[in-house]
This record gives C-alpha cells, structure tokens and sequence, in this order.
C-alpha cells in the first residue's frame, strides 16, 4: 500500500472516530453540550490562525424535521375548511368592490398566499388581553387586511354590508377601510402597517418599551404578551424593516416574532429572481442573533427528503433560484419533473413513482398548518433572543388560472365565471353555479361546527383580535407646580428655549403624580440638548444595567444606564426613536398605561426624515409631544445645509393630529405643554404636540396678562406701540427667536422712521391658519348667519396700516395666513439652502434681521402709501443693505 493511500486510509479513520465522539456527546450531553464544544474549537482554531469557513445559511430545507415537529392540536380538517371560507370571503370583497367601481382596486393576493400563517397564528397562538395580560401585539401585513376582514365576519363581528362597502368607507350602510387604519377603525385596528417596512420596526420597539415598562415595575404584575409582525418578503426591502433587527437581539428579545410571509413576489416580479430570498433574509437574520426557522416545504416533501441519502434532492433545493420556484408554480407536473427533478437522473428516479398531478401538488411549507404551527411552537418557546420565521409560500395561492404565481397577481381585482367557479370548487365552498357569478358572501350558521370551532379556539385565547381598546384611567388634572416652577426660574434671565424644555422636563419628571409616566426620548443628542443633567437624576434605560465603568464617571453627569432608567436614548436613529414615541403614546390602548412621551430631535430630522412614521402615529392615535429642537435656518449657526431646518412647520401642516407651536420664551412654552397634557390626557384627545425650541439664549420676559388663550390660538400682541404721536402704524410679526429681531426692528422703526409699531408674537401659523379655515367652512355653510371673522383677521389692528410677518422658517408659513389680512402684507422668511456661518451673518444672508424687518415695513407702508421710494431708498444706504446681494432661494 502506498504512503498516500495509508495516509487517507488513516484520515477517513480519523473523521469517523470525530463523528463517532460528536454522535456520543450529542448523545450524552444533547445539543447544548455540542454547541459548547464547537465554540471551544472554534476558539482554540482561532488561536492557531486557522480560518473556519463561514457559513451564514443552513440548507435549503425545514429547520425542524418531521420527527421533531410537535403534534397538531387542532382540528385540521375543520381548521381548513373555516380557512376556505375566509379566503373566499376576503376575495369576494375585492371583486365587489370593484364592480362598483373599477378604480377601487384591492388585493387579493396577498392573503391568499397568507392565510394558512394566520389561521394557525389565529386559531392557537395569537391571544387576546385579559385583567392580568395585556395580551399579544400583532401587527398585521397590510396588503391581507381582506383575509381580517373575512374572518372578523366569521366571527360576527363585520357585517355583510360592510364587506360589500370594502374601500368604501362612505358608504350610508358603512363600510371598511382599504388597509389597517386605526384612526378610521378605532375599536378594530392597532396599528397602521401598509406604509411598509413601518410595522417591523414598531414592532421591534413595542416588545423593547413592553420591557421597559416591566423593568421599571410599572405593570402592577400584569404579565405581557408576545409581539408578532406578519410581512411580507418584498417588504424587507424596506430600509426600516431590517433597520433594528440588531437592537431586538442585543435587547433579548424572546418576546418578538417576525412572520415573513416568503411568496417570493413582488408588484412587479420576484423579489430575487436571481437568488434566494429566504437563504438571504436567514444570513441577516442569523448574523444579527436571531433564531431563524424556516418553514420551506410542506409534508409533501418529507417521504422524498427520507429518501434523499446521499443529498441530492437537498443540493437541488439549495441550487434553483427563486425565479424558477416561481416559473415551476404556473407550470404542470410535468414540467415540474423535466425542469426541477429531471437534472438529475437519481432525482428523476426518486419521484418516478409519483403522477404529473402529484407533483404539481406538492405544496410550499407556508401552506402546512402542520409546518407553520411547529414553526411558531418553536419561536414562542425560544428564550433569549428574538425569532424569525421564513414561510415559503405562492403568493395568489388559489388563483388558478386568475393569476396564482403569476407576476400580474399583485394587481388582480377581478376573477371571471370559469375562474369563480375553480376558486369555488377547490376550496369548496357551498355557492351554486347559478350563484356563482353575483359572488356571494359566505357564513355558515351560528351553531354549525366552523362558526362554533372558530369561537371556541378564540375564547380559549382571550378573545378576538384584532381588537382595540382605550382601557386606561385619565389624569384627573395637570398639577400646577412643574410650570410655575419653570416662570419662576426663567423669568429675567438669559437661556434658550431648549434649555426651559429640557427645565421643565425635569420638573415634571419629579412631579409625585405623573413623574414616572413621562418617558423622555433622544436619538443621542442629549448632551446637544443640555439633557445630560437627566442622566444621573432618572437614568438611562438598559434591560441589563450598567456592566461597565463609563469614562466620565468621575464627574456629575456621567453616562448612567440603569435597567430602571427613564430615559430612553436611542443612538443615531430617529425611525428607532419615533417608533419608542409610538409605542408610548399608544399606550393607554395597549398596555392600559397613560404615559407621556417627549421626543427631543434636531428639529430637521424630524417631519423630513420620519414623516411617514409621524403620518402613522397619527393615523395610530398616538399621544405625546415633538420637541424639535436646535431650530431654525438661522438659530442653529455654524451647522450648515444639512442641519438648519427651516420648513418642518410647514411639514407639519399636512397632518391633521399634529398642533404645531414655534415659542420664543419660557412662559409661552409653559403655557404651550399645560394645555397640550391637559388636551391630551384629561380630555382624551388623540393629538401629538410639536413644538419647536432653540438653542440661542437671550433674556426671558415675564408673561403678560391674560395672554394664555391668545398664545394657544396662535398670536399675541406682546408690545403695543406707545406713541400714540405717531400716523403710520404697522404690525410685525414674530416667531421663535427671529421675535427678537422683530422687537429690534420695532425700536428702529419708531425712533428712526416715525413708525408706530405693534410687536406680536406668532405662536402657530398652523393654529392660525385652521381657525381661519374653519371659519371660511362654516360661513360657506351658513350663508343665512352672522359670518364668523378668523382670529387671524381680529387681531389685525383697525388703524393699522400694513403687517409684516418675519419667521426663522419658509415664507409660505407667514404668507399661509396673508389672506386673511386686507392690508399690505410681507412674509419674510429662510428660504433656501442653509450655511455655516454666525447668526447674525445668517439672518443677514435670509433677510430676517431687524434690518431686513425695517425695509419689509417701509416696503408695505409704501405699498399702503404712507411713504415715498425715497424712504426705502435711504433706509438701504443707512441699514447697510445691498440691493444686489445674492438671492438666498437660488444661490
């Protein structure tokens, strides 16, 4: 025998005596011990600079094999058939809808492809809140909302008219909305999701601030429930989908399951019609310290994988791309076993036995109640890190010839006779031929085995869901000492109006009533915001403490995280930060807890970057404030471009729930939060407070008397021109800290130019413009009535000749109320990019300065003819102002 043949005689001994010792230990010690003596090796390879080949993906199979599969508890045959009925239902809608108007659209395919995930989630997982649980949070794919509707229908609590009326909300019988709308369906839906890749990253959040409120033992022992997220595979496309899939992991939380319906389809075509979109989401998954399970192939394929000895049939799945599953599922048998199993001859061997129409019936795992309820057996029991489970599925599953698999099945909203007929027969649902082209809803009778086994796995569970709830007590009163206590530390002295938010956020958190159900935000900018001063007095939430030194512990403000810490400090990530807001603020419906959330943000990262999570929040009834903080497009110097905002108020219009204030001193902000608690959470309106503050001191006034009502419906006069000598008069306008400038200019204009002017403080152009709004409605509608006058239009003086309106925001925000002023009236404002520069260099660039404010009033005063151009003319030689400077809007 040669050396090189009693060497791999030698070798091949070798690896049987490792496998024999790996079979004893997993024997002896199962698989924790096995697990523990890999990482030893691992380690010890390490050490000695031997690469172990990385391996993100398991094969391409079921990660629980049949043998490991716990049993079914339900009844399936029953299970199928209610399942049937749904999925009928849930397409009839969508057809309806559709006769009546072509252009009401709808999806079918979506939930067809889903309904097995749900009615097993639904049937024996998914449970409902009782006295001493809070139950589970399910955030619901939003493209399946028919197949929920179907099934509330089941149960009875959707009526017939309301499906008829699917996307049709108007409708006089009622009807129901295209996707999950808390707003529109307050006692049906929790959370908004259709907006995709919102409801992965709520989700993620919600199990985190579920924690967060049993680590600081707010609960009174009520227990909480698990958090499911049903998406979609193309949905992980999404950047906030997978986003903070490392926070769920890094947070442990075994309390998260992410449910990703893997249809493999797109609107358009595959989602990886190249690759594997399953073998790609378990490597991020895997990588960021989830436990994946795979729900691949149904039972189907188990007689074949036992058979499958030396691989083959395994490196085959591994192999085919998504494309061709996709291409395999509109094809016959046939062409399932030339394309799929005929490239290899073993292959084609082992399914030799098996017909044309065997093999077309071999079902995708996420169509096995028995796969899916093993997967989810396996992730509710999984402790320690969150779970992930992949279901292979087809999407349109059912369609037939109508669209199932197919690229256009996205889009399908129509089925015709032949195709009704197949959808009916394949399912078996109990419509006559002659019934079948009206496209009859479907509910069995009260006491017939589906509708009687559907409640009882329901009531076994809790109760029905989706269901919402405002289950939690209201604040009898706001108290008075946080507030008074804020007047009587800033009144007289410099500081910046984010200084007297992060002041009155610690005198609220300290407050005995409600301190402990404020819950502070920040995207780690704490320190920016002077918020550092909490870190000590409230601590910094972390479910595992503090296990280091931080570097700054030896001073008064250290970094300070406790697993009671208050604060919730986000990191770099306002989406992450938003998303805690969310889960706060829907509190009082979820989890039976009035909390009160402030999110502090560079206010130009707020509606610009997260709008679309603002829009849900507010679609979500979400409560708390947005403090926008360090903004402005002048107040923020030095930061540039990217940094000064100057139009989230105008952002903030479109949003119906949003009340948007820009104070410039400490009492209007005091003023400001009272109202918007007392609002919120005594009189239980659904509303989200943004308020803007700055980080630019100068002296804060005392307030004025009886200016409170005036300050909330948005203007104020604050300084009243005294000379009545005076025959010009003009009104300026001020917001924020261009108030200032505003103030300045009034000076100038009285003692230089003989200009009587009133000084006014803008609070909300927002609240200004509404009210004026909703003035117009109501004399539109009363034509027979004494016409109501907009605020906007009473506070303009009788005798006052022209107003100028200057703001640290876009001139559309001013000029959003002009119409309602019948006199001249100027906007200025900061359009344009930002720069980084000095502040005085920056109003001076924007046109905001009180130089700028004294021209903008000579101008309209012209205009009102109460002055000559040669005033103006003089008045740009005296104030320095260059008549050719740039245009800031396109330079």
């Amino acid at each position: 025998m040669s050396t090189e043949d009693t060497e791999e005689r030698l070798q091949r001994i070798e690896e049987r005596e490792w496998l024999e010792s790996f079979e004893y230990v997993l024997h002896k010690g199962g698989p924790a011990r096995v697990h523990r003596l890999l990482l030893q090796l691992h380690m010890k390879a390490a050490e000695h600079g031997v690469e172990i080949p990385y391996a993100a993906n398991t094969p391409f199979i079921n990660t629980i094999p049949r043998e490991k599969q716990p049993a079914f508890p339900g009844k399936q045959e029953l299970e199928r058939r209610i399942k049937s009925l749904i999925r009928w239902n849930a397409m009839a809608m969508v057809v309806h809808a559709n006769r009546e108007d072509s252009s009401i659209g709808g999806h079918i395919s979506t939930y067809a492809s889903a309904a097995t995930l749900y009615e097993v989630a639904f049937n024996h997982f998914l449970r409902a809140p009782s006295d001493n649980f809070t139950g589970d949070h399910v955030y619901y794919q939003g493209h399946a909302s028919p197949g929920i509707y179907a099934r509330a229908f089941l149960e009875g609590r959707l009526s017939q008219d309301q499906l008829r009326n699917f996307r049709r909300e108007m409708a006089p019988s009622g009807g129901l909305p295209s996707y999950p709308h808390a707003w529109l369906m307050p006692d049906f839906w929790e959370y908004a999701t259709v907006s995709m890749g919102l409801g992965p990253i709520q989700g993620i959040y919600q199990a985190r601030f579920n924690r967060y409120l049993e680590d600081r033992g707010l609960l009174d022992g009520k227990k909480t429930g698990n958090v499911w997220v049903f998406m979609g595979d193309g949905e992980t496309d999404e950047p906030e989908s997978l986003g903070a899939i490392n926070l769920a992991s890094r947070e442990k939380l075994d309390n998260l399951i992410f449910v990703i319906n893997c249809n493999l389809q797109r609107l358009d075509g595959p989602v990886r019609g190249n690759g594997k979109i399953i073998q790609e989401l378990e490597a991020m998954f895997r990588g960021a310290g989830w436990n994946v399970v795979k729900a691949i192939w149904s039972r189907d394929w188990d007689p074949l994988l036992e058979r499958d000895e030396d691989g083959a049939l395994v490196r085959r799945m591994n192999e085919v791309v998504d494309g061709e599953l996709q291409k395999l599922v509109v094809e016959s048998g046939e062409y399932v076993r030339e394309h799929f199993f005929g490239t290899n001859e073993q292959l084609k061997e082992m399914v030799s036995h098996l017909s044309g129409e065997e093999l077309k019936r071999l079902r995708r795992g996420g169509h096995d109640p028995e796969k899916v309820y093993a997967a989810y057996d396996r992730a509710v029991r999984e402790q320690g890190r969150p779970s992930v489970i992949l279901a292979m599925t087809v999407k349109g599953y059912g369609l037939g010839e109508a669209g199932e698999g197919k690229n256009i099945t996205h889009k399908q909203k129509q089925l015709n006779e032949a195709e009704l007929k197949e959808f009916r027969s394949r399912f078996a649902i109990p419509i006559s031929d002659d019934e079948i082209n009206d496209v009859p809803f479907h509910r069995p009778s009260e006491v017939s085995p589906e509708i009687r086994y559907l409640k009882e796995r329901r009531e076994e569970l809790g109760g029905y869901l989706p269901a919402r709830s405002e289950k939690a007590p209201l604040l009898e009163k706001i108290p008075d000492a946080p507030f008074e206590r804020l007047l009587s530390t800033m009144q007289n002295r410099d500081a910046a109006t984010t200084l007297a938010m992060v002041r009155l956020l610690s005198f609220l958190l300290k407050d005995e009533t409600l301190g402990k159900q404020v819950v502070p935000i920040v995207p780690d900018e704490a320190r920016t915001f002077g918020m550092e001063t909490l870190f000590r007095s409230v601590g910094i939430y972390s479910h595992v403490g503090q296990k280091y030194e931080p570097v700054d512990a030896d001073t008064l403000l250290s970094y300070n995280e406790q697993t009671t810490g208050q604060i919730l400090e986000e990191g770099i990530t306002e989406a992450g930060a938003m998303s805690s807001f969310i889960a706060a603020g829907t509190a009082y419906s979820s989890l039976g807890l009035q909390m009160i959330p402030f999110f502090f943000f560079y206010s130009m990262f707020g509606f610009q970057r997260i709008g679309d999570l603002i829009w849900a929040a507010g679609d979500m009834r979400t409560k708390g404030f947005l403090i926008g903080a360090t903004s402005g497009r002048t107040t923020l110097a030095g930061e540039g471009l990217q940094h000064q905002d100057g139009h989230s108020h105008l952002l903030a219009f479109p949003n119906p729930r949003i009340i948007a204030y820009d104070p410039a001193y400490a009492y209007e902000l005091a003023v400001i939060v009272r109202d918007g608690m007392r609002r919120m959470f005594v009189e239980d309106e659904a509303l989200i407070y943004y308020i803007t503050v700055g980080n630019e001191s100068y002296e804060m006034p005392p307030m004025p008397d009886n200016v409170e009502d005036q300050i909330l419906r948005g203007m104020y006069c604050l300084s009243p021109s005294q000379d009545q000598r005076l025959q010009r008069r003009i009104q300026l306008l001020g917001s924020g800290a261009i108030l200032n400038e505003v103030r300045k200019a009034a000076k100038l204009l009285e003692e230089e130019y003989e200009v009587a002017a009133d000084v006014y403080s803008v609070t909300s152009y927002k609240q200004l413009h509404t009210e004026a709004l909703d003035a117009e409605r109501w004399n539109r509608f009363n034509p027979g009535k004494k016409p109501r006058i907009p605020y906007i239009s009473q506070s303009i003086r009788s005798n006052a000749d022209a107003v100028v309106a200057a703001s640290d925001y876009v001139k559309m925000l001013p000029y959003s109320v002009a119409q309602w002023v019948d006199v001249p009236f100027i906007g200025l404002g900061t359009d344009g990019f930002g720069r980084s520069e000095t502040r005085e260099a920056l109003r001076d660039f924007f046109e905001v300065d009180h130089r700028h404010i004294v021209l903008a009033a000579l101008s309209a005063l012209r205009q009102a003819g109460k002055v000559d151009e040669g005033v103006l003319l003089s008045a740009m030689e005296t104030l320095e102002i260059n008549p050719n400077k740039p245009n800031p809007t396109r330079s």
